[in-house]
């Protein structure tokens, strides 16, 4: 097994979130606001979409060396992708199309060369005669993985309510289906639909080099979600620390905190990520035994951009904390606690932090998809991730010549989109519902 930097950095970011919700599971203000998550079916169909894309990137961050292909580096997701990976077509093909996008000269009966479409080498290559039978065959292997993928979510979801059932042990109806349920019945459904007609079509057609643009697009979700997340880790130390200070002590300490972070945010951060790029490409170049595979060489400059995007983000929430600091600060009992002698590293801890935390968590949510997209913009102007890197923002960079071919190229554009979309859209219904749902301004107005 192979730990690359980033996939040590993601499951140590799980387990602790899984430790963080274990030490506050009794906590009463916690429950609460749990609960009216629980009950926003927005909420709850948003996380639902969230967890799924979690998976699979948690699935594409445990890395091994395939044996059988010459000790590469490969991860779980590859290995249940193999045959999308192979299926390697010579150049663009459409979405569930037989042959290339292109008219060449082909050889028919008796050799005689011929201006036309090259069949695929994998798509539709288990049809006599695409011409009568490619859209009855869509339809014939649509309705089938219809009515498995319909089999298999209905199993799924008993199994979930079975356990649900047994957990609450109530005397609510047992079969009530709730949003999120539905919302797991779809996608299992759609995934299932895509993976069975993936073995016979490319879904989502082929790219320049012919490479399976699904294959890209599902690649893409763990650069988009370590974009996301690694980055708060990044951020969230140096904004809670000196956001926290700067509103507590104030005086010398808050004017060299509010210096930093007003000069920071006075350089173009496009230029500063350019440049801190740049230096990390020279590093590389001149270190090039230290990164000897492509694998390892893109995850460092990908764990570089999340360490240049926290560097160059934390100013915001910096702000919001001390502001929020300040206002705590004159409350009575942080005024009582003064009073009775406490220290004030305890009067930070447990007073100051955990009245400040529900605007961290708001904030880090609601920054997850400005972050997403930031790649996107990023990678389309050449700072981004590698180029070898799957992600959406090398998609759209790769669409901008296909989009002005004739015809056009409209499939790698359109797949980045719709991931894209899901996820950011999944983010923001959520961040919503959290805010809506921690914020004690929130509660009080209710």
């Amino acid at each position: 097994m192979i730990v690359l930097w980033t996939d040590a950095l993601i499951f140590m970011l799980v387990f602790a979130l899984l430790a963080l919700a274990f030490s506050v599971r009794n906590k009463e203000h916690i429950k609460q606001g749990l609960k009216k998550i629980a009950d926003s079916n927005i909420g709850m169909i948003s996380l639902v979409v969230l967890l799924f894309f979690v998976t699979v990137g948690l699935l594409d961050s445990v890395h091994f060396k395939s044996a059988a292909k010459g000790g590469e580096i490969i991860s779980l997701l590859d290995q249940f992708a193999a045959p999308l990976k192979e299926h390697v077509e010579k150049t663009y093909s459409s979405p569930f199309s037989t042959t290339l996008y292109s008219k060449e000269i082909i050889s028919v009966a008796d050799d005689i060369p011929q201006w036309g479409y090259p069949r695929l080498i994998f798509g539709g290559q288990h049809l006599q005669d695409p011409v009568t039978q490619h859209i009855p065959d869509i339809l014939k292997k649509l309705s089938i993985a219809f009515m498995k993928g319909c089999l298999f979510s209905s199993l799924l979801v008993l199994l979930i309510l079975l356990a649900r059932f047994k957990i609450q042990a109530t005397a609510a109806p047992f079969f009530t289906l709730s949003p999120a349920l539905c919302t797991v019945f779809i996608i299992i459904l759609l995934s299932y639909i895509v993976v069975y007609l993936s073995g016979y079509y490319h879904v989502f057609g082929t790219d320049k080099v012919g490479e399976d643009v699904l294959y890209q697009a599902v690649k893409s979700i763990r650069t988009g979600l370590v974009i996301g997340t690694l980055t708060t880790l990044v951020m969230l130390p140096m904004a809670i620390i000196f956001g926290i200070l700067a509103g507590f002590f104030r005086g010398w300490v808050d004017d060299v905190i509010q210096y930093i972070y007003t000069t920071l945010n006075s350089i173009p951060s496009v230029l500063l990520i350019a440049a801190s790029v740049l230096m990390v490409q020279v590093y590389m170049a001149n270190h090039e035994s230290s990164f000897t595979s492509v694998v390892v060489r893109s995850d460092m400059r990908l764990l570089f951009l999340c360490l240049i995007l926290g560097v160059t983000s934390w100013t915001g929430l910096c702000r919001l904390l001390r502001a929020e600091t300040l206002k705590l600060r004159e409350m009575e009992y942080v005024q009582a606690a003064y009073a009775l002698g406490v220290k004030q590293r305890t009067i930070l801890v447990r007073h100051i932090l955990p009245n400040v935390m529900h605007l961290v968590i708001i904030t880090v949510v609601l920054d997850f998809s400005s972050l997403v997209l930031a790649e996107a913009v990023l990678s389309y102007i050449n700072i981004g991730v590698d180029p070898t890197t799957y992600s959406w923002g090398n998609m759209i960079n790769g669409a901008r010549l296909e989009m002005a071919r004739e015809p056009i190229v409209w499939w790698s554009l359109s797949a980045a989109f719709v991931f894209m979309f899901a996820l950011v859209l999944a983010a923001n219904l959520f961040a919503d519902v959290v805010q809506n749902a921690l914020d004690p301004r929130a509660v009080r107005n209710d």
